[in-house]
Parts: C-alpha cells; sequence; structure tokens
C-alpha cells in the first residue's frame, strides 16, 4: 500500500494509497548536479513533496558522498551506473509493483536504457526532461558551476571522442552522436549506439521498452545547452551535415521500429511536450499543470 518516486540523483518516494500496488518514479539529474543539491534536484524533490500529499522522497547517490555523485556524471561508465541502478531496484522489495521514473537531462537517456535493461521491478511511466535520447553533438553551453572541467570535455569530445579512453572515462562521450562519423559511432558508441539499436536489433530492449504505459519527452524551445534540440523528441541531424534535422518519425529507427517507438507512438504511448525557456527551465505551475499528473 505505497506509492513511490524514483530519482536519478535517485529519488525515491513512497506515499500511502489504499490499493496494494507498489508504485513509484525515479528521477535522475543533469551533469554537474547531485543528488543532494537543494539548490536543483533537492528543489524539485521539496517542489514534489508539497504537492503530492504523504509522498516520501528518498535520494539515492551513485558514489558515497555528493562530491562522487556529482563527479559521476561526467566520468563514470554509464553502463555500470545503469547496472547499479538496475541492481538497487531489484533488491528493494519495496518496489516490486512498478515504479515511474523521471529523468533531467541526461538522466531521461540513462532512465530509459534502465527500462529497456531491467524490466524487473517494471517502470510504469518514463519522463524525460530535456533527455538527449540521440544523443548530442555539440556542448555549446555546459551546465553547472564546473567550468574547468566543461571545457576539458569539450576538448576531449573534440580530439577523439570515440576513443576507447573517452568512450570509457566521459559521460557526455557515451551519447556523442557525430553526423560526420556516423559508421565510428556506430562501432564505438559504448552507450548511445546500444540503447538506440544502432549495430543490431536487441528485441529484449524492443519488448521492454513497449511495457512503458506512457513515455513523456518535454523540449526546451530556447534551449542553449543541447545541440540540436530535437534530440530532446528523439529527433536528430540528417547524417553527413549539422544544420537540417529530422524528426523521430522520419528516422529510420521509427520507419524500421527498430525500438518499438512506432507501435508504442500508434498505441498513444507517446506524449511530446515543449515548453519555452532554456534547459531545463520551468515554473513550477507548468510543472505542476504538465509532468505532476504523470506521477499520481
Amino acid at each position: 500500500t505505497h506509492h513511490f518516486l524514483l530519482t536519478w540523483t535517485f529519488t525515491l518516494t513512497h506515499k500511502p494509497y489504499q490499493t496494494c500496488n507498489v508504485r513509484e518514479v525515479m528521477f535522475t539529474c543533469p551533469p554537474g548536479d547531485s543528488c543532494c543539491n537543494p539548490l536543483s534536484m533537492g528543489a524539485i524533490k521539496k517542489m514534489i513533496e508539497e504537492e503530492i500529499s504523504g509522498i516520501y522522497v528518498l535520494s539515492l547517490m551513485i558514489g558515497k558522498n555528493v562530491i562522487q555523485d556529482t563527479e559521476n556524471g561526467f566520468f563514470m561508465d554509464v553502463n555500470e551506473q545503469v547496472s547499479m541502478v538496475c541492481s538497487q531496484l531489484a533488491q528493494d522489495p519495496k518496489l516490486k509493483g512498478g515504479y515511474n521514473a523521471m529523468g533531467f537531462s541526461q538522466g531521461g537517456q540513462f532512465l530509459r536504457a534502465v527500462a529497456q535493461r531491467c524490466p524487473s521491478p517494471p517502470m510504469k511511466t518514463l519522463i524525460s526532461v530535456g533527455g538527449q535520447h540521440q544523443g548530442v553533438y555539440g556542448l555549446p553551453r555546459c551546465p553547472g558551476e564546473s567550468s574547468h572541467i566543461c571545457d576539458m570535455i569539450r576538448k576531449a569530445l573534440n580530439n577523439g571522442a570515440y576513443t576507447d579512453l573517452v568512450q570509457k572515462h566521459l559521460v557526455q562521450a557515451q551519447y556523442w552522436h557525430d553526423p560526420f562519423n556516423d559508421d565510428l559511432y556506430k562501432k564505438h558508441s559504448l552507450f548511445l549506439a546500444d540503447i538506440n539499436q544502432e549495430r543490431a536489433v536487441n528485441e529484449t530492449y524492443r519488448k521492454n521498452l513497449q511495457l512503458l504505459e506512457k513515455f513523456v519527452m518535454v523540449k526546451f524551445l530556447q534551449d542553449t545547452v543541447v545541440d540540436p534540440v530535437d534530440t530532446e523528441w528523439f529527433g536528430f541531424l540528417k547524417m553527413g551535415q549539422a544544420k537540417e534535422t529530422e524528426t523521430l518519425q522520419e528516422s529510420v529507427l521509427y520507419k524500421e521500429d527498430r525500438l518499438g517507438l512506432a507501435a508504442m507512438d500508434k498505441a498513444g504511448k507517446l506524449a511530446f511536450l515543449a515548453t519555452k525557456g532554456d534547459h531545463l527551465q520551468f515554473t513550477r505551475e507548468w510543472f505542476n499543470a504538465n509532468l505532476l499528473p504523470y506521477l499520481h
């Protein structure tokens, strides 16, 4: 008889209900943030607690403390992070009935990987807030307060995003999608090319993603952090150039339904939301009106 919210800067929430279903929601945080930052994810956590009466929110970390949690958002192998989360979910008996998930920025695609790889306990709804589901090609304005880290990331990505060393140790490289080097991307991308079925179709991924009741994607119309912004709705640049974009529905991924997204779209399981403003900039009123309904 519980209701849960789980987040990356993992927040786990619990709310008493008059049914025997366990529902939770999982959040993830943007790079440069940590699970316990009172000015960002901490504020979101508090806002949800205030809006949903009786909800309990527990923040989980990737690392032993806030510093490690923040650094891991830049430097820890994403596949290892996803495995750690899956293990935590599987070991928590309270989550057996399923949960909802909310990922902010890169947390959106990380939580999608959880849905595709770890169907137990079941994720019910995935809300991606400014996530980069087809990756990025550019780092126009790195978020967070660690400008020296951002400068280092830009240099590493420009010099060799698909080298083994950079792929293994730089989180942003693991969803770097170079439209001029599609073969390199498909061959060497350790994370994004795998979860997006670029090398082969993993039927388990396809089946598991379609178990979602709802997949909500939020795009920020004046986003200066994510390039191209279309990736927040699962679109991307057309290959071989860096100006023209295509929508999810125009992509090979959708037309061949390699991930089950076309079937989900036809079943009414995909929701595309847009809001004015820069990356992760939204009002409490907008959040309450557009996203909270998916958490009940």
